[in-house]
């Protein structure tokens, strides 16, 4: 019986990410840019997929993956390495507050998955907030967390994480009628209280929460809000939790995108950006009592490649990058790049400009009657906003599109300048009104 699956022809290599025929098929990149296997140059300002932070080719991660592969390449979770050690250290010495306490995992997704069966062990409690229009990874538990309904509804028939999803704090389109966002923020983290009282504190183990929305859109909380989210979760026993595997290592102009909410949670995860994407590695940064806990009681979540020598190595000679200007880069190119795209609202399609550092968004809205062009989740249907991001391409410039797909996202390496920021905004001015 067919049940529709196409197979590979002979000799072809499938993969989900590359299906369809408009894929560029990447080969060479040097710093901001890509090359294709025709050698046309593009503007890579997605990153790849948030996570190359540090820009393609830095020869001094390549050196760093290089030594350590001649010198070992592979060391088991259960004994001690030197790089792995030193990487754990240097995490702490950049993360908010008292955060210091390293477990490394593989993957963003599984890193999420971790810190809720650490926040679970700690407190007893089973249930897990996050928010809806959220990512928090595509594996099974972690898609739980999201609030794409594209990606939980997939996962969640196979098992889930007793999670439980509240309304974000979005000022543009809010689901809160307050006149400012510092009202706005009130009612958001009023409603969290109102979510954690009625699902029972005792049973909260913890809220989890991007510092600015990453693939939903860039969007960052309002005034106050976080600082009153930690009061309530200090006030119910409920653990914090900061996903910062995108707004993590300099994305958000600071080291970490908590960090410019002058926040501290009780669990950090991290991803991508941590080697510049250049090998996979993640984990989860605790504070000291949870640490304390997780080592005299134990808990089994070890993962062969976890702390792999090589994705250490590489982390270490990221953050030497990272601390060698790209930081305060990111923070300052990323202010000009929030201004240039603002400018952009002069098109009546433009509904919406945010961000921090160099993440931001574009949302785009029908001017005739205030709706985005698509239902935000329709997975068919035409959407001029997927032809704006395919005039970009052709004008050599490659950005996000994101989850719920009324946008389009833009996350560069932190390498990049004025003149670049110059040439994509041209390019989706020029796109737009192309479409338009």
């Amino acid at each position: 019986m067919s049940h529709g699956k196409v197979r590979p022809e002979s000799g072809a290599i499938p993969h989900w990410y590359t299906a369809g025929d408009d894929v560029v098929t990447l080969t060479e990149g040097d710093g901001a840019r890509v090359y294709d296997d025709e050698g046309n140059e593009y503007l890579d300002f997605v990153a790849q997929l948030y996570c190359v932070n540090a820009g393609h080719s830095e020869q001094r991660i390549v050196d760093a993956i290089t030594e350590q592969a001649q010198r070992i390449p592979y060391v088991a979770s259960a004994s001690g390495n030197d790089t792995r050690a030193e990487l754990a250290a240097r995490i702490g010495d950049v993360t908010p507050g008292d955060l210091s306490e390293v477990f490394f995992s593989v993957s963003g997704s599984e890193a999420n998955e971790m810190a809720v069966q650490f926040a679970r062990e700690y407190t007893g409690g089973r249930k897990v907030l996050t928010r809806w229009q959220s990512y928090h990874g595509a594996t099974y538990g972690a898609a739980s967390l999201t609030g794409d309904p594209a990606t939980r509804n997939a996962m969640e028939r196979y098992g889930g994480t007793a999670s439980t999803k509240f309304l974000p704090p979005l000022t543009y389109r809010s689901p809160f009628d307050g006149d400012t966002p510092e009202e706005i923020g009130r009612q958001a983290a009023d409603h969290l209280e109102f979510v954690i009282r009625n699902e029972g504190p005792d049973d909260v183990a913890a809220v989890m929460m991007e510092p600015v929305g990453g693939s939903s859109g860039a969007y960052t909380a309002p005034p106050g809000y976080f600082e009153r989210v930690r009061e309530i979760c200090d006030e119910y026993d409920v653990l914090l939790v900061a996903d910062e595997v995108i707004t993590g290592f300099g994305r958000c102009g600071g080291w970490f995108g908590v960090g410019t909410e002058d926040v501290v949670p009780d669990l950090l995860t991290f991803a991508k950006g941590v080697t510049s994407a250049y090998v996979p590695l993640a984990g989860v940064v605790a504070r000291p009592p949870l640490g304390d806990f997780l080592r005299e009681e134990g808990i089994e979540v070890g993962q062969t490649f976890a702390g792999h020598p090589l994705a250490c190595a590489a982390g270490v000679a990221a953050l030497d990058v990272y601390a060698d200007g790209l930081v305060e880069n990111a923070r300052e190119v990323g202010a000009y790049l929030g201004e240039q795209l603002a400018e952009l609202e002069a098109h009546d399609v433009v509904g919406d400009v945010r961000g921090r550092g160099l993440l931001r968004s574009v949302e785009f809205t029908d001017p005739e009657t205030g709706e985005p062009f698509l239902h935000p989740w329709a997975e068919d249907g035409d959407n001029p906003v997927d032809e704006v991001k395919e005039r970009m391409k052709e004008r050599g410039v490659l950005v996000g599109s994101g989850r719920p797909n009324v946008q389009l996202l833009f996350s560069p390496p932190l390498c990049v300048d004025r003149a670049d920021v110059d040439a994509a905004v041209s390019a989706l001015d020029e796109s737009i009104a192309d479409v338009f």
